[in-house]
């Protein structure tokens, strides 16, 4: 598998509106996949906003296991904040919102003293396609963000005013270089790296094989490829030809159909809840 590597024109831009606009923000809210939380985790924006507090939203939680929930341990057992929802269910937001004003509290009863308020300010970050729109829609209650289910949505900057606080939505910026391109074929699995740039062949055999490896019930319930089998990523891939019914003329596989199948699937969480990484992954991030 080519190297990815994936860092267009309008992420620098957007860079450089983070940081011009993180002076005027009282807090950052960082969206991360809870399927891939390294994955999902770019250094370059915790550059941006070093000493601003940081809530940390694994969202998705809803297509992501358990394992998700040794990143939230992780985060606040090193002194930060972090919470796991899914933000297109409702019930999540007054778990967000507790969040949200804990980060400011500080500086709420600071200003208290004082005799005064305010209206305070958070920017919204993350990778592409990890929900950082649906999460401001969540805690506005009804559409103020524009959402899709593609990555590179939102190009240019948006300000959503609430009751008692904004928030600034901003566009998905990857790394300026993936350095590991174990977590750089995650993003892609999870669809933070523009499809158009990908080759799905390698794609879709990747996240068989990884599957195989940590999820092998999850195949053999979609696609009857059994648990205890040795099968190769090219054979699974046969094999899910084979159950779909993906078949050309001459009785030759449709792999691509096959590999845009098996790749749905993962993301709209029909092979079961999935959490890809460990924290072994995130032993050089600092959070």
């Amino acid at each position: 598998m080519r190297n990815l590597q994936w860092f267009p024109g309008h992420m620098t831009k957007a860079m450089r509106m983070m940081e011009d606009n993180a002076a005027v923000c009282d807090g950052i809210i960082y969206v991360l996949d809870a399927r891939c939380p390294a994955a999902s985790f770019n250094p370059s924006l915790k550059k941006i906003f070093a000493s601003k507090p940081v809530l940390y939203v694994l969202n998705k939680g809803d297509l992501a296991d358990a394992r998700a929930d040794a990143f939230v341990r992780h985060i606040r057992d090193n002194g930060g904040t972090c919470v796991r929802i899914n933000a297109v269910d409702s019930r999540s937001r007054r778990a967000l919102e507790e969040c949200v004003s804990a980060l400011v509290k500080e500086k709420r009863e600071k200003n208290a003293l004082k005799g005064y308020s305010q209206t305070f300010r958070f920017m919204v970050c993350g990778v592409p396609n990890t929900g950082k729109s649906t999460v401001i829609n969540l805690l506005a209650g009804n559409a103020r963000a524009q959402t899709g289910n593609k990555a590179g949505v939102t190009r240019g900057k948006q300000w959503i005013r609430l009751d008692g606080y904004e928030l600034l939505d901003t566009p998905g910026t990857t790394p300026p270089s993936f350095v590991n391109q174990k977590l750089a074929v995650r993003l892609a699995y999870v669809g933070s790296l523009n499809d158009d740039i990908l080759d799905l062949d390698d794609i879709a055999l990747a996240l068989l094989a990884e599957l195989k490896e940590k999820y092998p019930q999850s195949l053999a319930d979609r696609y009857g490829i059994e648990c205890g089998e040795q099968a190769e990523p090219l054979e699974m891939l046969d094999r899910v030809c084979a159950r779909r019914g993906f078949v050309l003329r001459g009785n030759d596989y449709d792999y691509e159909r096959g590999e845009k199948a098996v790749i749905d699937d993962f993301r709209k969480g029909r092979l079961g809840k999935v959490t890809l990484d460990s924290l072994d992954d995130v032993k050089d991030f600092k959070f």
